[in-house]
């Protein structure tokens, strides 16, 4: 259902100029963007922007569901490309998304205030770990009564702000393009029960949440003073566009000795990494069997696989798998 005229006026020139177009409620807009290329409803060699208000079937990584109350982005980017799309993708977006200025000032106040700042989790995360989960909120109690914690050790939950979904687009067996995915949670925070959870030891954070755990305005300003939708679509897609291109520049160094532009990335990633020396137990599913593996965080490798030095201190780099943070005692 399109938006009205009156509101679809206000969004600037430059997301205008992607192609955008600003529903009230999609099944998914991943998914409405890739079966209109396929198709050939949109032309395959441009870009196309899909935002909606709310989404009946948004979907997060692995067909896991995603919450899309209102007042929240939901935010599909599709670009053409010729270059084979790997998992450094998502974290390039992450790092891309967490410049944002509303990302920037929030991380200024956590930070003044001695708190865990927004950082990017591997793969396709945005959000941070607190380590006083004990004594949390009620909101927060209740999420990690919902969920089942190992006998071994407590787990700490993941506060989640936004999510990145990364799918590529084939016509005729050909790639012809990427679709990427972001929900940002800005004023409503989704409920999560153990179905919608799927097993996965996070939790939902807004924007607004945020502010109020600041203390930095009462909840009816904090909605005053956040970002509007649509500045938020513009500089997202601002940031997607800036991912899309650098991970081409990180591509084409593929063989180099010189390599400025994965340097980079790499050094800023860094700084941002919400796993960085954190416990984690990470369950991996070898041929239908389980694994799980302890250890610590210790970055990324250059190809994007999180490493992990186990606890027999051998150092594993994983492309996939569960990760849960521990609580050390």
């Amino acid at each position: 259902m399109p938006l009205s005229d009156s509101l679809t006026a206000q969004l600037s020139d430059s997301i205008s100029s992607l192609n955008h177009r600003h529903v009230i409620s999609s099944p998914s807009t991943n998914s409405e963007l890739i079966d209109a290329i396929q198709d050939g409803t949109l032309c395959a060699n441009q870009l196309h922007l899909l935002t909606a208000e709310t989404q009946t079937a948004g979907r997060g990584q692995r067909g896991r569901s995603w919450q899309s109350p209102p007042g929240n982005v939901y935010l599909s980017l599709y670009h053409p490309v010729q270059t084979p799309i790997s998992g450094l993708l998502s974290l390039i977006i992450g790092v891309e998304l967490a410049k944002i200025p509303i990302i920037q000032y929030l991380n200024s106040q956590l930070q003044a205030q001695g708190l865990t700042p927004i950082g990017v989790k591997w793969a396709n995360d945005l959000g941070f770990y607190k380590q006083d989960n004990k004594k949390g909120s009620k909101k927060e109690s209740q999420s990690q009564n919902d969920h089942a914690q190992t006998n071994e050790e407590a787990i700490i939950y993941f506060n989640k702000l936004a999510g990145i979904l990364i799918e590529p687009v084939w016509r005729a067996g050909k790639l012809v393009g990427v679709v990427m995915g972001v929900g940002l949670n800005v004023q409503a925070t989704p409920t999560l029960t153990t179905q919608t959870c799927e097993g996965m030891s996070y939790q939902a954070l807004s924007l607004q949440d945020i502010y109020e755990l600041l203390n930095l305005q009462t909840s009816l300003a904090a909605s005053a003073s956040l970002p509007t939708l649509q500045e938020l679509y513009e500089q997202m897609s601002k940031a997607l566009i800036a991912a899309i291109t650098s991970f081409t520049q990180i591509s084409a160094e593929q063989g180099s000795t010189q390599t400025p532009y994965r340097n980079e990335f790499l050094r800023q990633f860094a700084t941002m990494d919400a796993l960085a020396g954190l416990r984690l137990l990470v369950t991996q599913n070898h041929q239908g069997e389980l694994q799980v593996i302890h250890g610590h965080a210790c970055g990324i490798d250059t190809n994007g696989c999180l490493q992990l030095r186990q606890d027999n201190g051998k150092l594993a780099a994983l492309f996939t798998g569960r990760i849960d943070v521990m609580r050390t005692v």
